[in-house]
């Protein structure tokens, strides 16, 4: 699961040139050492925005299929919302909300700083 939310993170720091909607499809895959634990692959759709001169937030969701190593794949849903701030040049912070359902709906927080060099 956080390699799916450090994608995301990745995606969303990036300031947006023009707000609207977008696909986002990825595939993260999971290991523990040397177990496979399966792949989970999200089909989102979502939509930007700006939020004044120094902010940016968004918001994904849709389908993700799990599918986990020697059991039946699950069709869940997946989404999450974040707001990124550029509080100076080259400096970025960051603030997602990550859920997926499931037999339980699981939630991370996420939360970071970029420093573009």
């Amino acid at each position: 699961m956080k390699s799916i939310i450090a994608a995301g993170i990745l995606l969303a720091s990036a300031p947006a040139a023009v707000a609207g909607p977008y696909a986002n499809v990825e595939s993260n895959s999971n290991r523990y050492g040397n177990d496979y634990l399966g792949t989970v692959i999200e089909t989102h759709v979502g939509y930007e925005g700006v939020l004044g001169d120094a902010a940016d937030w968004y918001v994904q969701g849709g389908p993700a299929f799990s599918l986990p190593n020697g059991e039946d794949a699950e069709t869940d849903f997946s989404g999450k919302a974040g707001v990124v701030i550029f509080p100076a040049e080259n400096l970025e912070v960051y603030k997602e909300l990550y859920f997926i359902t499931g037999d339980e709906t699981a939630t991370t927080f996420q939360a970071g700083v970029t420093y573009r060099f």
